[in-house]
């Protein structure tokens, strides 16, 4: 099937190209023929030839020394003259003329030094008047010219116009840009038709739209991340100091510019990301809400109470100072495998206040602290040994489990029965966002993120 469409398609394009082709070739046959010399009636057909072209070469500098001979509509042309653009024009002039049945070429090129070179100067001479004649002419394109110049840079300094066109300071320089192009270039154009050089400027245009669409192949990707660098200074989906993960790139934004997204890593490194890299990837803020859920599993053995055990994690979790009451922490079985249970504790914090990564380490002490304190065993590795004709294994098990955990509480000290883990420091990293504040002080004018714009 895709075969016989493919040949289908192949035969249709053909048929166009035939079509085109018949059309071309149509158009060409209907088009005017090239304009014929007239010659009048009151003389013989050669005779009138002969006198029509004879005076076209009296008036043409160069060819009044040719001799014509028109025999039977054959003009055979004669003489010499100073090179072959002259012979050319001669040529061109006997075959346009009506009647004519051929041209004999017998002119004589004499190539003579002082033929070639007068015409030369002479022309040169003239031109070089013609220019002097169109010096004030000139001066007064140029002048205006470099009116539309100042006007256009007045134009596009006028910041105040700019930012009420447009909030966005980057659109506002871009907008303010493209405008002083446009004044310029219709300085440009009035300049030009001043002088008359009108087809001058439709020529140049031409060329700047083929060069244009050339140069926009050759540097797709830079003006992808140019209007990527747009788009983002529109939605501006962060805001300087946030703290991001973009495509799995961790860091504090520094900056926006007009080519890059510069986030400060956790480590305190730079990191260059491609505006149209940011503009598709995919964007986690952490700052835009400030509560952020941490969790941690802990297991426990595969006998003891997992209900107890649950309520004694959230207890030394809920005693922390820095956990939210709303949300609430909360705890669930994950996992009851065969000699353990796994309990997934969860709680929120402020991340505005507090530093995440601390306050989620000293939670998890604080519970696992608190279950081992309450008697609860932790999954460690588990090895079983069997004595078929010993007394050892009674003796051993005359201790149960139970009463092994009764004698661990009670040779507990009594300070220790309540681990306290909340002298650690789980604020947040102020030298991080010292270092964030330097960086930014240094460069801060090219930054294209701004307050007071709408955030997405």
């Amino acid at each position: 099937m895709s075969k016989c469409v493919c040949r289908r398609l192949i035969l249709q394009l053909v048929l166009s190209c035939l079509a085109i082709t018949q059309f071309t070739i149509s158009y060409a046959d209907q088009a005017e023929p090239e304009p014929v010399i007239e010659v009048s009636d009151d003389k013989p057909q050669d005779g009138r030839i002969e006198a029509r072209i004879e005076s076209i070469f009296d008036k043409i500098d160069g060819l009044e020394a040719l001799e014509v001979t028109v025999e039977s509509g054959v003009v055979t042309l004669a003489g010499d003259v100073a090179n072959e653009a002259a012979a050319s024009d001669a040529l061109d002039i006997a075959q346009r003329t009506a009647g004519v049945v051929r041209v004999d070429d017998t002119i004589n090129r004499t190539l003579d030094v002082a033929d070639n070179v007068r015409p030369m100067l002479d022309d040169l001479q003239q031109k070089s008047r013609n220019l002097v004649r169109a010096i004030p002419l000139m001066l007064v394109a140029l002048g205006v010219f470099i009116v539309f110049i100042v006007f256009a840079s007045l134009i596009a300094r006028w910041s105040a116009l700019w930012q009420k066109v447009t909030p966005n300071p980057f659109l506002a320089e871009i907008a303010s840009q493209a405008v002083r192009i446009l004044i310029i270039g219709l300085g440009l154009v009035v300049a030009m038709n001043l002088v008359g050089a009108s087809r001058f400027v439709a020529t140049i245009l031409g060329g700047a739209g083929v060069l244009g669409i050339a140069i926009g192949f050759a540097v797709r990707d830079t003006l992808e991340n140019y209007i990527s660098s747009i788009m983002l200074s529109i939605r501006q989906p962060f805001r300087a100091r946030d703290h991001v993960v973009i495509n799995d790139l961790e860091g504090y934004v520094i900056r926006l510019t007009s080519r890059a997204t510069i986030l400060m890593t956790l480590d305190g490194n730079h990191l260059r990301i491609p505006n149209s890299v940011v503009f598709k990837g995919i964007i986690l803020n952490y700052t835009t809400n400030p509560e952020r859920r941490f969790e941690f599993e802990l297991g426990i053995d595969g006998e003891d109470d997992p209900l107890e055990a649950m309520q004694v994690g959230l207890d030394a979790i809920n005693q922390q100072s820095f956990v939210l009451e709303e949300p609430g922490a909360g705890a669930m079985l994950k996992e009851v495998g065969d000699s353990s249970i796994v309990i997934r504790f969860t709680a929120w914090v402020d991340q505005s206040q507090t530093n995440f990564a601390k306050a989620r380490s000293v939670a998890i002490v604080a519970a696992k602290s608190a279950l081992e304190v309450s008697g609860f065993t932790l999954p460690e590795p588990i090895y079983r040994l069997r004595f078929d004709n010993g007394d050892l294994a009674p003796a051993l098990e005359s201790v149960t489990k139970a009463e092994a955990r009764v004698v661990d509480n009670e040779s507990q000290p009594e300070d220790d029965a309540s681990p306290s883990v909340q002298t650690v420091d789980v604020s947040i990293d102020q030298e991080m966002a010292q270092k964030v504040e330097e960086e930014r002080v240094r460069d801060e004018h090219s930054d294209l993120l701004n307050a007071a714009s709408p955030q997405e």
